[in-house]
């Protein structure tokens, strides 16, 4: 911690000279960030966020990458993704000269390195961090919930950004699994519905994918008050008998409380089935006096078990086999695909994969999109373990001069990895498949409703949603359920 001291010259009118006792002004130093500008206006960054900063001009072009990455840059050995800030924040960006130098910010988001392009890199300034002031929408053109806050120094006001959020790695935490950002309770803010959570519970699924809607916290508590007073008598499922477990002890109720309190599952039509079995196993496991979740482990345990299969990972020939056969007959020139909640891009490829065997004389195109950067910007770059090239993928592979493997070319074009919310409006045509397993679940109730409205609405009247393997769509009216082999595939009534 750095202290400044600030003490009177000795020579002003008033100082000891005329007899006044010298005043002494000590300011805590104990945050500290870097200062730049885009189009003209002031932000800043952590400093503790920023790893150093450069000049470059020479970017390698990847395909199917977002608008807002302009490449990748070789640092010293480390390949890095390059994002123009100003772009990301759609700000007006003057057509750029091939090979002109830009400043860079090399910042490290859990521990990956990003060059983020700014125009101006102005200087380091120090400040307390009890004068940050809440971010508010006046101070910016740009999304309130990317904003950590808003500070004054030396008559220039600064929107401090939150990087954690801008490049989406705070987000739940389970292996491997999609990498939506999804709002814990604490961290609900009205009106927004892509906030990231105050705690990282690092790592969950993607699009909207941080995207829920949100209330505040102390709606939040007020609910669960109103919740418990309701709740007098025990919701116990199945087989639990009640008196075998404590009676009304054994509260269902307060299970769903601990799952959107901890993790922002919601229990609804879509899981409920699953989540009042899991009940019964948990509360058989942990006995009557320790079944309640009251931590985010708690929760995590819990939760293990509904996950789909090959989630967050390369998938196997059974389950890839069982999705081909599940696949409808479709003739059509042109197959369009929705992939919310892409992750870091195992599910797309794997899926581009099915689907050009399934429809091999067809141009196919899937939607695959996330909220969280990170992910989306390295999905272009996935590599293939070496055991993986000798799968089923095999021939949707090829291998470059270092040995390592990669999808084909082919397989890459049949992707867009998109930076996007999917409780935004999409601008995206109609699909013939919406592939979005495990990302219901840890939607509000009501965006929930507007989700499967939007597939209603995307989706051709020949077409196929598949959800998670422990979700389900068949208490709406409007969908009609199909099993085959391992998957459930719906389509419209």
């Amino acid at each position: 911690m750095e202290a400044i001291t600030e003490m009177r010259n000795p020579m002003l009118p008033g100082s000891d000279e005329a007899g006044v006792e010298q005043k002494e002004r000590v300011s805590i130093v104990d945050f500290k960030m870097v200062t730049f500008s885009l189009a003209g206006k002031d932000y800043a960054i952590d400093i503790m966020k920023v790893k150093e900063i450069a000049k470059a001009g020479h970017f390698t072009y990847v395909p199917n990458t977002l608008p807002f990455v302009l490449g990748v840059y070789n640092l010293r050995g480390d390949i890095i993704p390059i994002i123009d800030l100003r772009r990301f924040f759609n700000i007006e960006v003057p057509e750029r000269e091939k090979d002109a130098l830009e400043n860079m910010l090399i910042v490290s988001v859990e521990d990956q390195p990003f060059g983020v392009v700014v125009d101006v890199i102005d200087k380091v300034v120090g400040i307390q961090e009890s004068s940050i002031q809440p971010p508010h929408p006046l101070f910016g053109d740009i999304n309130i919930k990317y904003i950590y806050g808003i500070v004054e120094s030396n008559d220039r006001l600064y929107v401090l950004l939150d990087i954690d959020r801008i490049f989406g790695t705070k987000v739940f935490a389970y292996p491997e699994k999609r990498t939506q950002d999804l709002p814990s309770a604490e961290d609900r803010v009205p009106g927004n519905v892509s906030v990231a959570t105050v705690a990282p519970v690092e790592k969950s699924t993607s699009q909207g994918m941080s995207s829920l809607e949100a209330v505040s916290s102390q709606s939040y508590v007020t609910e669960q008050k109103s919740v418990a007073e309701k709740e007098s008598k025990p919701q116990v499922s199945g087989a639990l008998k009640e008196e075998e477990f404590g009676g009304p002890d054994a509260d269902f109720g307060f299970i769903k409380d601990g799952l959107q309190r901890f993790k922002s599952f919601y229990t609804t039509e879509v899981n409920e089935d699953w989540v009042k079995r899991r009940f019964d196993e948990w509360v058989r496991k942990k006995g009557k006096d320790s079944y309640q979740i009251s931590s985010e482990k708690d929760a995590e345990e819990f939760l293990e078990p509904f996950y789909s299969s090959h989630t967050g990972g390369f998938w196997s020939k059974e389950y890839s086999q069982s999705l081909y056969e599940a696949l409808p007959a479709n003739s059509a020139k042109q197959i369009c695909v929705w992939n919310p909640g892409c992750g870091k891009g195992y599910e797309a490829y794997s899926l581009a994969c099915v689907l050009r065997k399934k429809y091999p004389d067809a141009r196919i195109k899937i939607y695959a999109q996330d909220i969280d950067l990170l992910s989306i910007s390295n999905a272009p770059l996935l590599s293939v373990p070496n055991e993986i090239a000798s799968s089923w993928y095999g021939p949707f592979l090829t291998q470059g001069v270092t040995g390592a493997y990669s999808f084909k070319p082919e397989i890459k074009e049949m992707i867009l990895f998109e930076y996007h919310d999917c409780m935004h409006t999409n601008t995206m045509p109609v699909v013939d498949l919406v592939y979005c397993r495990d990302l219901i679940s840890f939607l509000d109730p009501s965006v929930q409703k507007t989700l499967l409205n939007d597939f209603d609405e995307k989706l051709k009247g020949n077409g196929r949603v598949i959800v998670g393997e422990n979700e389900t769509l068949s208490h709406m009216a409007n969908w009609s359920e199909t099993m085959v082999g391992s998957v459930v595939i719906y389509g419209k009534q």
